[in-house]
């Protein structure tokens, strides 16, 4: 009402009677007091709590104006001033339920699942919806992925889920690696472990690792080789007539009763002295004989069983722990974190001992478990083509050969046509690099230069890393045979060297260069096999095995996370 009255002199307008007439002109809204309170309360009766409201009249302008009519005044004139108005402090959605008017339809919540059942907006996550658990894994290089994975995850879903993030190829060798920098201690994975009760075990030091490993279930392909002969005994009578074809049945057996035997160094508690004991693994446990090779029961000592346990690689150095040999190995129980009291650490003879107790320890705690996880795999290859020829990578198997010299392509079945294919267009790249570019200017990588570089976008080859690292990293993928890398000679610069693995034991080929016609060569036997790169020499080893032990199978791969 005041800006109307700017417009206007004093003299124009009486306030008064201007402010009479508004309030004449709200009879027909409201007719009483009664009324007023009625409608504000939903057409009940107003409640007598008059500490509960707050009296907020009109606001008058001018001297002539009351802040309270007298009670004699008629109804009409008690209209004019103001009426007391229902104002609450505090408002609650079941008040406000009351204090709607009748004739207002109630409008819904578009959003409940942001409310709890009380109304208020929620402050926790329900259970289902809760975040998953974060695990964090690492690569060879340090570089490292975080994941958030379910609770059921197994280390086979974890490895497929990092293979797919990262783009490498699935070809079943992935594994996770439980790895503890303090204890000196590290092991893979079984492709059905829970990740996340895994981690529950782990101390804060410890840390999952993602690394090849192709000897993860190279003993159903090779069991003599990971059995010798003179280990293998059995705890049931036999006439010698179990042949070493059924050595795997009668692991995966529960009812036969196998048993690996042997000599162990056993680190004694405390101290740094080995004591070398006669041992026997079996379904229970691993035993101890008190009284030189005796299988008595009285003479038999429990050392650790198989339940609660796990096998670890020991990874610290031999002068560490004044170990008789390189070849240790420990038992670790599945509760205990960081601490080495409870810790068995253990030293076998050669690397073929160690391998067979370890081995023996996973068949005989996991059984068909085991086997499961290694036939899954391998029956999703039953629908993949027969052709066999290595390429340049595994990710190519998926590939077929084409031949496009006809007006439509077909496809070569024939494996014989399909490599001398590879070569004819391996040859035919070849001279097109020799060729000048579209804008007459010589190639920028001269022939000379390229078969010097272009083997190092491959994943086998390493660059100049030392012997031991060489060492180090066949170990860790599985020692089986084939397994190999190629790295930058360390004696000649201009060589290059292949580290081969081969019954389980690592050896190391010279690669040198030989220069004929002004082009440069590479061999492995003197210049009896000349090949124009190492792609071509790898490719040729992984075909035929030549002057080398075994054929090139499995490349020494490093993956960057």
């Amino acid at each position: 009402m005041v800006p109307c009255a700017l417009f206007l002199t004093d003299d124009d307008v009486d306030l008064e009677r201007l402010v009479n007439e508004m309030n004449s002109s709200m009879e027909s809204v409201y007719s009483t007091p009664a009324d007023t309170a009625l409608i504000l309360n939903n057409g009940h009766a107003p409640p007598h709590h008059h500490h509960h409201l707050m009296h907020v009249p009109f606001v008058r302008h001018g001297p002539a104006v009351r802040r309270h009519a007298p009670p004699s005044v008629p109804a009409r004139e008690r209209l004019r001033h103001s009426q007391p108005m229902h104002i609450q402090a505090v408002r609650c959605l079941r008040e406000e339920q009351h204090l709607r008017p009748a004739s207002l339809p109630a409008i819904p919540n578009p959003f409940p699942e942001l409310c709890s059942p009380t109304g208020s907006p929620r402050g926790a996550v329900p259970p289902s919806q809760e975040l998953l658990p974060i695990v964090k894994v690492w690569s060879e290089d340090g570089a490292g992925k975080v994941v958030e994975i379910p609770a059921d995850m197994t280390a086979r879903d974890v490895c497929q889920l990092l293979v797919y993030k990262s783009h490498c190829v699935d070809d079943n060798a992935w594994t996770l690696v439980e790895h503890h920098p303090i204890l000196g201690l590290e092991r893979c994975l079984e492709d059905h472990e829970l990740v996340v009760q895994v981690q529950a075990s782990m101390s804060s030091d410890s840390k999952f690792l993602f690394r090849k490993n192709y000897a993860k279930y190279e003993f159903f392909r090779n069991p003599l080789n990971f059995f010798p002969e003179q280990m293998v005994a059995w705890c049931q009578e036999s006439d010698g007539t179990i042949p070493q074809s059924q050595l795997l049945q009668n692991f995966l057996n529960s009812s036969s009763c196998p048993e690996i035997q042997g000599y162990l160094f056993v680190k004694e508690p405390g101290r740094k002295s080995w004591k070398k004991l006669y041992m026997f693994l079996r379904r229970s446990g691993l035993y101890f004989s008190t009284k030189g090779t005796s299988k008595e029961p009285r003479h038999l000592q429990l050392l650790s069983d198989l339940d609660d346990s796990n096998i670890f690689t020991t990874i610290t150095g031999r002068k560490l722990h004044n170990a008789p040999t390189d070849y240790q190995f420990s038992i670790k129980p599945s509760k205990a974190r960081g601490d080495c009291k409870e810790l068995k650490m253990l030293c076998a003879e050669d690397e073929q001992s160690r391998t067979c107790w370890m081995t023996a320890f996973r068949l005989l705690k996991y059984g068909l478990v085991l086997y499961k996880s290694y036939s899954v795999p391998q029956q999703r290859k039953t629908n993949l083509s027969q052709f066999s020829t290595p390429v340049r990578s595994v990710s190519e198997n998926s590939l077929v050969a084409m031949d496009f010299s006809g007006r439509t392509g077909r496809v070569i079945d024939n494996p014989v046509e399909a490599q001398s294919a590879a070569v004819e267009e391996g040859q035919t790249w070849r001279k097109r690099s020799q060729r000048m570019n579209v804008l007459g200017s010589p190639s920028p990588l001269h022939p000379s230069s390229l078969s010097t570089v272009i083997h190092r976008t491959q994943v086998w080859f390493h660059g100049r890393i030392m012997r031991e690292e060489a060492h180090k990293m066949i170990i860790q993928q599985g020692q089986v045979d084939g397994l190999f890398l190629l790295r930058d000679s360390q004696s000649n610069p201009k060589a290059f060297v292949l580290t081969l693995c081969h019954h389980q034991k690592i050896k190391h080929f010279q690669i040198l260069p030989c220069e004929e016609d002004g082009q440069v060569f590479f061999s492995l036997d003197d210049g009896a096999t000349k090949f124009t790169d190492l792609i071509h020499l790898v490719e040729f080893y992984q075909l035929n095995r030549g002057v080398l032990p075994c054929k090139l199978k499995h490349p020494c791969t490093a993956v960057a996370l």
